[in-house]
């Protein structure tokens, strides 16, 4: 396993994360434990999870599943264990958002289902622009002071909104964003204009989710001929369609070169500059193989120019403002 610095901090996590949307959705806890004990015997060391996760009317699955799996195996102190706040839990009006006091009843709940002291990384699930920076940094500089909370990340922000965010920060003397989660991958490159910028001029570790775009990038279109089922299969309409003619193409050049299209994919994302560690959702244990691989997986500048060419970044490419003015 690799493992790097995330964002300008010393603390080291694995260059894969373990996502676990689908824990308590589309698995149940006996097979999402299969799956964290599959990845921690690999040496990854990083699990992001959220309260809305597996959510039925406040009930977080995922969060008690991932807490019954550290009580069980006594993992807690060899992960590095990330969740998030902002999605409401209930249909009452400060169950969600960014206030004070959501914050820290949100962890405090948080913490009760993970069975765990503190929270590795606590992220912002998205931006709320009526709530003042200096009330949200307050209520985690309180969570930090409390030992709850060891860093701070967003997800879903603007750039601007991690240039706001740090600024009040550093402010208040305050560590600020160490890590910015967002979408991104070879269909989905918006975030290289301004938010991919400002993270690596702020020291902000970006970990991308939705790195295969839904399944598209896994390889569906051969999949569809081979009538394998799978989320790839199942998002084809919405998801692959739009880009038949490139992913065509992309598998071809992923056969040509002998690579898993998946592979090829997270390859390319960790080769891309300012990314910490892409996060994956597998559904089996089996599904950690292929990323695993792409650790291993160094793609050749003809490779990386190739897949340039079939999915174009957006305007001329690079950051804003060169990306669409001369």
């Amino acid at each position: 396993m690799e493992y790097t610095r995330l964002g300008r901090t010393g603390l080291r996590v694995s260059r894969i994360c373990l996502g676990t949307m689908n824990f308590g959705w589309q698995i149940g806890e006996a097979e999402s434990h299969a799956i964290l004990d599959r990845a921690h015997d690999d040496g990854v060391n990083f699990v992001d999870t959220a309260n809305m996760y597996g959510s039925e009317t406040g009930d977080g699955l995922s969060e008690r599943f991932i807490g019954r799996w550290f009580g069980k195996t006594g993992h807690r102190d060899r992960i590095v264990l990330a969740t998030k706040v902002y999605a409401p839990m209930t249909d009452w009006p400060n169950d969600g958002g960014l206030s004070a006091r959501h914050i820290i009843a949100a962890c405090e709940a948080s913490l009760r289902r993970l069975g765990t002291d503190w929270i590795d990384l606590y992220q912002m699930h998205h931006v709320q622009r009526d709530t003042p920076w200096e009330e949200i940094w307050q209520a985690m500089e309180t969570l930090v002071a409390q030992g709850k909370v060891r860093y701070v990340g967003s997800s879903n922000f603007a750039g601007w909104h991690l240039a706001r965010a740090q600024s009040a920060a550093d402010r208040r003397n305050f560590l600020g964003l160490v890590s910015e989660q967002c979408k991104y991958n070879l269909l989905t490159r918006h975030v290289e204009l301004e938010v991919l910028p400002a993270a690596i001029e702020l020291g902000i570790g970006i970990l991308p989710y939705s790195p295969l775009h839904f399944g598209a990038l896994s390889g569906a279109l051969r999949k569809q001929r081979e009538g394998a089922a799978g989320r790839s299969v199942l998002h084809a309409p919405e998801r692959v369609e739009p880009h038949r003619a490139a992913i065509e193409e992309y598998e071809k050049l992923c056969a040509d070169i002998g690579a898993e299209p998946t592979t090829v994919a997270l390859a390319w994302l960790l080769s891309r500059p300012g990314v910490t560690a892409p996060i994956i959702g597998p559904r089996t244990p089996g599904q950690l193989d292929l990323p695993l691989t792409a650790l291993r997986t160094e793609l050749s500048a003809e490779t990386l120019a190739w897949l340039e060419e079939l999915f174009p970044p957006v305007g001329n490419g690079g950051p804003g403002p060169e990306a669409w003015a001369w």
